[in-house]
């Protein structure tokens, strides 16, 4: 076994000796973008570690299928894992291993396993980072088919403006639209002049709310915490903070360490909400006590109300854990609920502009006949 670490260790070197700057600039790039590869790499080398390789060995092994036995080096996920086996060789435990190579969170998860159990920190970390997945997508279907149908809205409206009602105005230069043809004119003469500022306000409403979800705090925050797409984004930040708080809670780690560790990766929503919790429990009390008391809801109502309960038990890291697992799977199904609401909205949205222009052309073509007859 010995030997076959010595192996490694100077295929690593060897490895990294070969390839210049610019070429392991690229590979950090591409594999710090690849969740999904970074992911299964963890998985592998869980699996590994489980079967009693050491780490180092089964980064040689892991090195060797990639490369397929050294015949193609430059595979970015390859140089990751030689980069990684030349740290451990030069003496850094693996989660500083992965600066440069991997976020900030995923070190922070697997520092815990550093001094004890990798495997475990490993585990919890896969577990994170597929709750994180599980949530994402139906935020993003949530979110992406409203918006696609607000989009289509101003598209028909300016269709119906800017085609169809022109030369139905045409037909009757003189005459005095009333009731919904009046409305329908109004808009066609204010979309032929303003066309772009129709087109450009849902993607600048989009951007601005993009760019703010995550450094907008404060009262007013707090007051639109509950209404979409801002719940949506609270409630993700939600499950990802607890399930990384359980996960670190899980390998060791003190609660205040934890917090104080998860409040450097954070933005300013997180931190703002993080920092209330700490003030509390610098007092004394425990993690339920101090959410309750800041007052913001975070990360769930009643979520807060089951910590105050579990942060007495004994067994406060198990039921944590759980805790979270089931507020993973229950918020999933409250996602796609609420994302089924929004989409019947944008339904009922669109349906309504479209009747509305359709009635406004019927009252128009009455209003050019009463007008020539």
């Amino acid at each position: 076994m010995a030997k076959k670490e010595e192996t490694s260790n100077g295929s690593f070197n060897k490895a990294m000796k070969s390839l210049g700057a610019l070429e392991v600039s690229f590979a950090q790039f591409r594999v710090g973008m690849a969740s999904k590869a970074r992911l299964k790499v963890y998985k592998k080398l869980a699996s590994l570690l489980r079967n009693r390789f050491s780490l180092m060995n089964a980064l040689d092994i892991m090195y060797d299928s990639i490369t397929d036995n050294g015949k193609h080096p430059g595979e970015p996920m390859a140089i990751a894992i030689a980069s990684w086996g030349k740290s451990l060789q030069n003496g850094y435990a693996f989660s500083d291993a992965l600066k440069g190579w991997a976020p900030s969170r995923e070190r922070l998860m697997l520092s815990v396993g550093d001094m004890s159990d990798l495997e475990s920190a490993l585990l919890n970390l896969i577990k994170v980072a597929e709750g994180t997945e599980k949530m994402l997508k139906p935020i993003i279907g949530a979110i992406a088919y409203p918006s696609f149908l607000l989009l289509m809205s101003v598209l028909v409206i300016y269709a119906i403006g800017a085609y169809m009602v022109p030369p139905m105005m045409d037909a009757a230069p003189n005459a005095r639209w009333t009731g919904t043809a009046k409305d329908l004119v109004a808009v066609s003469l204010w979309i032929q002049k303003n066309w772009a500022l129709a087109f450009a306000f849902f993607p600048a409403l989009f951007t601005l709310i993009y760019t703010t979800i995550g450094i907008w705090t404060g009262p007013t925050r707090k007051a639109i915490d509950d209404c979409p797409p801002w719940s949506l984004y609270k409630m993700f930040m939600g499950i990802t903070w607890l399930l990384s708080l359980s996960a670190l809670i899980k390998g060791g780690v003190p609660i205040s360490v934890a917090l104080t560790s998860l409040r450097k990766d954070s933005n300013r929503y997180l931190r703002e909400r993080i920092d209330r919790a700490m003030d509390f429990i610098k007092n004394g009390d425990n993690l339920g006590q101090a959410l309750s008391k800041s007052k913001l809801n975070f990360p769930d109502k009643e979520i807060v109300a089951d910590l105050r309960i579990y942060a007495e038990l004994d067994n406060f890291e198990e039921a944590l854990d759980r805790l979270a697992n089931d507020w993973l799977d229950e918020s999933a199904e409250a996602v796609e609920q609420k994302a089924s609401i929004l989409n019947m909205v944008a339904m009922f949205a669109i349906s309504g502009i479209i009747a509305w222009a359709v009635f406004g052309v019927f009252e128009m073509q009455d209003q050019i006949t009463s007008a020539m007859g």
